[in-house]
């Protein structure tokens, strides 16, 4: 599978699709998303959102961005991030996202243009050594078997995908670096490496997250697979509020 550049290419055979995160839609939100989804349609192939789309996870939230993604002409894919869960009714919001024409994976696969979209949510448990592990109370076993069936969730969907080109859409980071600028205390709660570990199991174009809103735009995985943290607040090179990449 090619790499991934954070910018259009000449390649005809390349496909740049736009990604962001982190949306945050409010009860009262103060600016429309319509003319960043129109022009995201001019420049790219497909849109992929990489979580916190709602504030706090109310179906009025998720309502005011399916009326906003009218003003959006290419194929729309998502995840969920953990503001959609805050209110309890990811069910209502899923629902509603999914009646407005987007395709939330949540441990499926979607196609573009022959690119294989693959997302989960992800979750938190840290990254590298000190990534927390099943010990100890009866809490924090179940903290980390929610990480791990992320993992695995993710493990099995990857496994029957045959495209050439995947991009892997997540939420929580999968490595330390892209959430670098961040304070240190709240690292184990932006992502888990057993997630990269999952991705350095297949050959994986690019990998997409959010979450980390003072984060890095770029890293990679111990394998090389390339990561980008599309959250909304972080700086990208184009210096739009999405980003804009080529596999």
């Amino acid at each position: 599978m090619s790499k991934a550049n954070a910018t259009m290419t000449a390649d005809t055979n390349s496909f740049t699709f736009a990604s962001i995160g982190d949306l945050h839609v409010k009860d009262d939100q103060p600016d429309s998303l319509r003319e960043l989804f129109g022009e995201v349609s001019k420049r790219a192939g497909a849109l992929v959102l990489c979580g916190d789309l709602t504030d706090t996870g109310t179906p009025a939230q998720a309502e005011i961005l399916s009326k906003e993604l009218r003003a959006c002409t290419i194929p729309v894919i998502g995840v969920l991030g953990n503001h959609d869960y805050e209110s309890g009714h990811a069910d209502q919001v899923r629902r509603i996202l999914c009646d407005a024409g987007v395709r939330l994976l949540d441990g499926h696969a979607a196609e573009v243009n022959g690119v294989a979209f693959i997302g989960v949510k992800g979750f938190a448990g840290g990254f590298g050594p000190r990534m927390l592990s099943s010990f100890g109370e009866p809490a924090i076993k179940t903290f980390v078997a929610e990480a791990m069936n992320e993992a695995m969730r993710l493990e099995n969907i990857m496994r029957t995908v045959k495209s050439e080109r995947a991009v892997v859409v997540l939420h929580y980071a999968p490595i330390a670096e892209t959430v670098e600028g961040e304070p240190l205390e709240i690292y184990p709660f932006l992502g888990c490496s057993r997630l990269a570990e999952t991705i350095d199991r297949f050959k994986v174009s690019a990998v997409v997250h959010g979450h980390a809103h003072r984060g890095r735009y770029e890293g990679r995985t111990p394998a090389g697979a390339p990561v980008y943290n599309v959250a909304r607040h972080v700086q990208k090179p184009s210096g739009l509020p999405y980003a804009l990449i080529s596999v």
